[in-house]
């Protein structure tokens, strides 16, 4: 390999890189559009950069692009995802790069949605634009996994979360809260809810731990996280912390009556009440994901216990499960992390893409059971 195409390599590595730390910005503020971020050099310096932020609109190719000015011509564009060549709230990032006079584009990843991607890069291609793509291309699609799936599917991506022991378990009884993990592992998951559109659990898990289940990170976000609760008998207590703190963003998915004194006394409350169909005694999960999708909610982490984590594996919505390990050992007597029918695992999925991450003395293992850029079919683009 000669010096100079070594050189471009290492030049594409190093400012597609700082893309990427940039589109972590995006997170909680551009959703339901993908995360993505943008750097534009010339002569081996920074001229502009940026990041995409839903409510003001531009993309982050087009907020480098203003901070750069006339000094774009010429200059290499380094993004985190194809730019778009469509026009929605805003017009196509192709038009403006070949305006601007962009002479090379290194973009992480093709567009998501099959039904565009590449139209993009065919584009600049056919006004001279250098295109190069596919430079870490595997941290820029953990970025828009969420989105991958949403745009071909009109349904969130949903993580399975949950804390447990060594032999497996997440309490020590039924029905009660043990703390088991570290500090840092609380920490860590704070951080997952900061990404999370909406946080799902069940009512056995709020009658429980009488949680507020909020984002606590302090950092920015567009949306409010949205708390949900599977509550087929309406059960949640008035006097929840859950309940007390509603503003908007409180929703019990139910079998019972919107107009039942419970559902009315909840609404009064601040909570949102959906009525669904059940299925085999249990609100149909697909429906409630059905429904998340058409709030716009592009992931849900799910928080719960043993019964929803169970239903949840054996009904096959859960994307990407992080199970964080305590180094204990609970003993006979506890609760699983999730109960499922015995006939679940002579054909249950495996986990693949594992990894393993410590947070002080605990370790978390995450791995995937379907890859979103392959195993779901295209929808319309927003």
């Amino acid at each position: 390999m000669s010096t100079r195409s070594s050189t471009k390599r290492d030049a594409d590595e190093l400012y597609t890189t700082r893309a990427i730390g940039l589109a972590t910005r995006s997170v909680a503020v551009a959703h339901p559009n993908p995360i993505v971020g943008a750097v534009l050099v010339r002569n081996g310096r920074i001229i502009g950069e940026g990041f995409h932020n839903f409510d003001r609109r531009d993309h982050a190719e087009i907020v480098a692009l203003k901070k750069a000015g006339a000094k774009a011509h010429g200059a290499s564009l380094y993004v985190t995802l194809e730019p778009c060549c469509t026009t929605g709230r805003t017009g196509p990032c192709t038009k403006a790069i070949i305006e601007a006079g962009i002479k090379r584009v290194v973009a992480a990843m093709l567009d998501p949605n099959p039904a565009v991607a590449g139209k993009g890069f065919a584009q600049l291609r056919r006004a001279g634009i250098e295109v190069a793509t596919g430079v870490h291309e595997e941290a820029a699609r953990q970025l828009n996994e969420d989105f991958a799936k949403y745009i071909r599917t009109g349904l969130p991506f949903v993580i399975l979360k949950t804390a447990l022991t060594l032999d497996g378990q997440i309490s020590s009884r039924s029905g009660t809260t043990t703390l088991i993990t570290s500090e840092e592992s609380h920490e860590a998951v704070q951080q997952l809810r900061h990404k999370a559109d909406a946080l799902l659990t069940g009512i056995g898990t709020i009658l429980s731990d009488d949680s507020r289940m909020t984002d606590r990170t302090g950092l920015p976000r567009r949306r409010k996280l949205l708390r949900v609760v599977l509550d087929s008998r309406l059960r949640t207590p008035l006097n929840s912390k859950l309940v007390k703190f509603a503003d908007g963003d409180l929703l019990i998915f139910t079998t019972q009556s919107p107009t039942s004194p419970m559902a009315r006394a909840l609404t009064t409350a601040g909570a949102e009440i959906v009525q669904l169909k059940s299925k085999r005694g249990h609100i149909d999960l697909h429906a409630v994901l059905r429904e998340l999708g058409k709030r716009q909610m592009l992931n849900v982490l799910l928080e719960a216990g043993a019964e929803l984590n169970g239903a949840a594996l054996d009904a096959g919505i859960v994307d990407k499960m992080i199970l964080f390990y305590a180094p204990k050992i609970m003993g006979t007597g506890g609760v699983p992390m999730a109960r499922i029918p015995s006939r679940w695992f002579p054909d249950s999925p495996s986990l693949t893409n594992i990894t393993i991450n410590r947070y002080g003395p605990d370790f978390a293992v995450q791995g995937y059971f379907h890859d979103v850029y392959r195993n779901h079919r295209a929808r319309r683009k927003n």
